[in-house]
């Protein structure tokens, strides 16, 4: 009888690189794409409590578009843990000032709430255009649809 294979932390890991253009894609749609990528949950050897995603390239994050009114409503918030410490910034501001901000919170949010979530987001590199220094590592195109 076969045993069960188990990754173990010490095992090579063959880390591809994506590359995704975000130009006319939904937000929430692109986020959930991008954290399985880097979770690496499409790899036959995942397993929840290792880190085996790739990284992943996002260029043309100011492009990406928000669905519905949520760009006159939705607020992004962030506490300094200090009284008086809420900011609040809305949606439509945060993605002229800093729409690499919005792509990166939304995959943030994506991952799963555990102590991978830092190092999953070490590998994701959002870009506000279609230039990025990523073309050394010959990051492959990778389709949304």
């Amino acid at each position: 009888m076969k045993s069960t294979y188990f990754p173990h932390k010490e095992n090579k890991l063959n880390r591809q690189w994506h590359l995704i253009d975000a130009k006319g894609q939904v937000l929430g749609r692109l986020a959930t794409r991008v954290a399985t990528l880097l979770r690496g949950k499409g790899k036959p050897t995942f397993t929840p409590y290792l880190d085996e995603g790739d990284f992943v390239v996002i260029i043309n994050a100011a492009a990406v578009k928000l669905t519905g009114k949520k760009l006159e409503q939705k607020v992004a918030y962030s506490h300094s843990l200090y009284p008086g410490g809420l900011k609040l910034i809305p949606y439509s501001r945060l993605m002229v000032e800093n729409p690499e901000r919005a792509v990166e919170k939304a995959v943030s949010c994506m991952l799963s709430k555990s102590k991978l979530r830092a190092t999953m987001l070490t590998r994701l590199k959002i870009y506000r255009d279609a230039v990025h220094p990523h073309a050394a590592q010959q990051p492959q195109a990778y389709s949304l649809s």
